[in-house]
């Protein structure tokens, strides 16, 4: 079992930047696939970023690709996600995801175990 607590959400301006951060328990966080996935009013929830377990490998949505950063310590049983140049389509909400196995390049918020409650990101123009 992994418990995901989702931080550093907040109100921010178009072009500014922001990381959150998601906090999971257990010992075995190293094990576990990590992704963010974030969700806007009336939206189906999108994939946004996955990393492997030891961080090695990552994939990123198209959308985010370049601007946006994931990277896991796993010293400190964390994954990161940080947000450059944010833009008026970027608010939603970022929901933390971790899975045993899955591939690398998974887009799909059902191949996902377990969730945080998610944290609110929210840009103005």
């Amino acid at each position: 079992q992994v418990q995901l607590v989702e931080s550093g959400g907040g109100l921010v301006q178009a072009g500014d930047s922001l990381r959150v951060s998601c906090a999971a328990s257990g010992r075995t966080f190293g094990s576990y696939f990590m992704a963010w996935f974030r969700q806007a009013p009336g939206k189906e929830r999108e994939f946004v970023a996955a990393i492997s377990g030891r961080g090695f490998s990552t994939n990123y949505a198209d959308s985010v690709k370049g601007p946006f950063t994931i990277s896991r310590g796993n010293a400190k049983n964390t994954v990161y996600l940080q947000m450059n140049t944010l833009k008026p389509d970027d608010p939603a909400v970022y929901y933390c995801a971790a899975a045993a196995r899955v591939p690398i390049r998974t887009m799909t918020p059902g191949a996902y175990d377990y969730w945080g409650q998610g944290t609110q990101v929210t840009v103005s123009s």
